[in-house]
């Protein structure tokens, strides 16, 4: 039985993590409205490690063109797609501690673990506020067995505004689509959207008017779940006015949401979701956890029977179980990559504008040191970085650098992200960007 006090608590308090209250009054969307080029960023990662040899062209072993090789079977998908693709090795993230998982280090570039509260915010927290503004800042979606989707719709551990501030990834595609777009649905969407509308209002109100009888002291954190339903309600209230856009990208809703015979059903409603809100301009910023950051997952829609923990204790490379994960994986790629390229953008289409980000959040492997972070990246946002290439580091540089490149794309100024100089002594041999990457 869900606490409803906690799901409530988690609902405002994600939710509010991820919006700004800047945009409260404000009509703010992506290029695919207003018709400028707009950058945009989405991050696709993968539990239980990412195996260099899953991704690397056999026989490659040093930088080169990927036009005359042939892509390994885990990411043959990605085949038509070579010239958009740049497959990276030898990044590092040792200073991560990554283990099972780096959790929240993952995308912060800093010291994760099981259960740690991040302490700082993280990369595609950062890029929400340095692109260009959106009515949705940043959107997190994870993918888990049905089991842990539904007994914990919301989950953090990729995602955070700041230290001690996590960001919430959704995870039942039911409560999302919701969120997205009941303001424009029928039927019982709309009934359980305008209860749910409801309901968060009246909270809203007892909450604030409650809170001012408490104690100075806790004052500050009853105001953050207050201003966690106050983002939410705001969130609502902007999608409400833009609701003849939206209809024109919100996803056909059918049994796999209600009636889902596998997890992967929920997984393909959810980046269906994830990607109408990039191609209809809500966000400019994407983040996809597959296994949600921590050491389960669960594939039994595409043929793996095995779920959880043991899957990060076989070999990844030659494995069956693994390149039809991997293999699936590609094939989510691939939809994305066809969405946004179906959207006309300035004299191209919202691809050649996007980056999208694939990786591990611990890095090659289970119960690794972090010193190879393999990395696929697909899209060059708008001619900043190199494609139809592989790469090969020499370890030196950690995943700040590359985070810190991604900046760069984005417009900000920045020598490195999340590192200090003390810190970098000993774990970054360079400052600025990863000059192998960019063009």
């Amino acid at each position: 039985m869900l606490n409803r006090r906690k799901l409530l608590q988690g609902v405002a308090t994600g939710v509010g993590a991820a919006f700004s209250s800047s945009l409260a009054g404000q009509q703010v969307f992506a290029s695919s409205t207003t018709g400028t080029t707009a950058k945009r960023v989405i991050f696709f990662m993968q539990n239980q490690g990412f195996d260099p040899k899953t991704c690397i062209p056999e026989g490659m072993k040093q930088s080169g063109s990927l036009a005359k090789v042939k892509l390994p079977e885990p990411i043959s998908a990605l085949e038509p797609y070579k010239e958009r693709l740049h497959i990276i090795s030898g990044l590092h993230g040792t200073h991560t501690s990554p283990s099972h998982s780096a959790f929240f280090g993952a995308l912060g570039g800093y010291r994760g673990g099981d259960g740690v509260p991040p302490s700082g915010s993280t990369i595609d927290h950062e890029l929400g506020k340095a692109l260009p503004e959106t009515l949705l800042p940043h959107l997190c979606i994870g993918m888990d067995s049905l089991e842990n989707m539904k007994a914990k719709p919301t989950l953090a551990t990729l995602s955070a505004s700041g230290a001690g501030q996590p960001i919430f990834m959704h995870s039942n595609p039911n409560h999302l689509y919701q969120m997205l777009y009941g303001g424009i649905s029928t039927g019982d969407i709309q009934l359980q959207h305008e209860a749910r509308s409801n309901l968060f209002n009246q909270i809203e109100r007892l909450a604030a008017s409650k809170g001012q009888s408490l104690p100075s002291t806790d004052q500050q954190r009853y105001g953050q779940y207050v201003q966690g339903f106050q983002d939410v309600n705001g969130l609502r209230e902007r999608l409400d006015t833009v609701s003849d856009h939206l209809r024109k990208f919100a996803p056909a809703v059918d049994e796999r949401y209600t009636k889902p015979e596998f997890e992967t059903d929920w997984h393909d409603v959810l980046l269906d979701l994830g990607i109408s809100a990039v191609t209809s301009g809500i966000t400019n910023t994407l983040t996809i956890g597959s296994g949600r950051g921590e050491i389960f997952g669960s594939w039994k829609g595409v043929g793996v029977e095995q779920q959880g923990h043991n899957l990060g204790h076989m070999n990844q490379h030659g494995n069956p179980i693994w390149i039809k994960i991997r293999q699936y994986n590609s094939r989510m790629l691939v939809r994305i990559m066809q969405a946004l390229e179906s959207v006309p953008e300035g004299n191209g289409t919202m691809m050649d504008n996007t980056l999208i980000v694939y990786t591990s959040n611990n890095a090659d492997k289970q119960h690794t040191n972090g010193a190879n972070w393999p990395v696929m990246l697909l899209g060059n946002c708008d001619g900043a970085f190199k494609t139809g290439c592989f790469t090969q580091l020499d370890g030196k540089r950690p995943i700040n650098a590359l985070y810190t490149s991604i900046l760069r794309a984005a417009g900000q100024t920045v020598d490195r992200f999340n590192m200090s100089e003390q810190l970098a002594k000993k774990f970054d041999n360079d400052s600025g960007p990863v000059k192998e990457l960019m063009i």
